[in-house]
């Protein structure tokens, strides 16, 4: 019998209580259901019980300093204690040591901050908390920030968005371990998304299609998602798969969730909103961008998936950003 893969996830006071309660149920669970062989435990600076962010009071399994021997996966959680965190010398001390006996580490939300302290991510692709994207990229000019994924992979390091990117995050560890069919498992337990498309917003309200399993239709939506503005008429998109559209058009919908043009539409929305909460382009070069040709197209589209128009979805969302400055 193959030997567990340890888990180790790095918590302090102030984490955020998901970053590290999300991947550890996706472990546990997958350990449960047969194929995962894992075995986790929560470590904290001093091994005492601590408040997270929320004010849960978690009990660790053990101090940092008595966390020894190699580690299969270290998860480094985020939260508002990071700013706390990434001036503890000792800490940074100890999560370099464990990183050098870790076959992979990964970091949640804001826990990028901590490993970019700790100098593990210098000169490699990562991301972040979408709202922290620009501060992390300011205050460590040395890392390749990308700000929309939901997780990013540059070996032996991976980092995940905000919150639940967590989960998607240990999904994908888990595939990556012991397949497609072992991470679908896992999700189905957990009724969660298996895989969000990578370049999706992180802070996506629309999150309504899964990613296909069958490699031709997942490969029509990475398709569409790399370039919104395509033409994605229903024949486009079936003759790309080498479908008839009516195959093409039953199998996605089956897969995806959505009928063909209701998830190119959502992807288009997607996409859109990122623009309008990135800079002042004009709607009407965001509407043609997207794909929407029109920006009354574009309007229709908002209403339908987000129950505003794009003017004021952009006024929204920077009267939050303002708020919380």
């Amino acid at each position: 019998m193959a030997a567990s893969r340890r888990i180790v996830l790095l918590a302090f006071p102030g984490a955020q209580t998901l970053d590290f309660a999300g991947p550890l149920e996706v472990f546990s669970t997958a350990d449960r259901l047969g194929p995962g062989g894992y075995t986790t435990e929560v470590v904290g600076p001093a091994g005492a019980p601590f408040a997270t962010s929320s004010g849960l009071t978690v009990a660790p399994d053990r101090s940092t300093g008595a966390c020894r021997g190699p580690i299969d996966t270290l998860i480094v959680a985020g939260g508002t204690g990071v700013h706390d965190a990434v001036g503890d010398a000792q800490l940074l001390r100890w999560l370099r040591g464990a990183a050098q006996r870790s076959r992979r580490v990964t970091s949640v939300c804001t826990g990028a901050f901590l490993l970019a302290a700790a100098g593990l991510l210098e000169g490699r692709r990562a991301t972040t908390h979408w709202a922290f994207a620009d501060r992390l990229a300011e205050r460590h000019p040395e890392v390749n920030v990308e700000p929309n994924r939901i997780f990013v992979r540059d070996d032996p390091v991976w980092t995940s968005a905000g919150v639940t990117a967590g989960i998607d995050l240990a999904l994908a560890l888990v595939e990556d371990d012991h397949g497609r069919e072992a991470a679908l498992e896992v999700a189905r337990w957990l009724v969660v998304f298996a895989t969000r498309p990578g370049g999706q917003s992180q802070f996506s309200a629309a999150l309504s299609a899964q990613t296909a399993e069958r490699r031709p239709l997942r490969e029509v939506q990475q398709w569409v998602l790399a370039d919104p503005a395509r033409e994605c008429t229903v024949e486009a998109l079936a003759e790309r798969a080498c479908m008839s559209p009516r195959n093409f058009s039953r199998a996605f919908r089956a897969e995806a969730g959505l009928p063909p043009a209701a998830w190119v539409e959502t992807v288009r929305v997607e996409h859109a909103r990122r623009l309008l909460e990135a800079a002042s382009t004009a709607v009407e070069a965001i509407a043609a961008e997207c794909g929407f040709g029109t920006v009354e197209t574009m309007r229709r589209a908002f209403r339908r998936r987000l129950g505003v128009s794009p003017g004021e979805y952009r006024q929204r969302f920077h009267a939050a950003l303002d708020e919380a400055a």
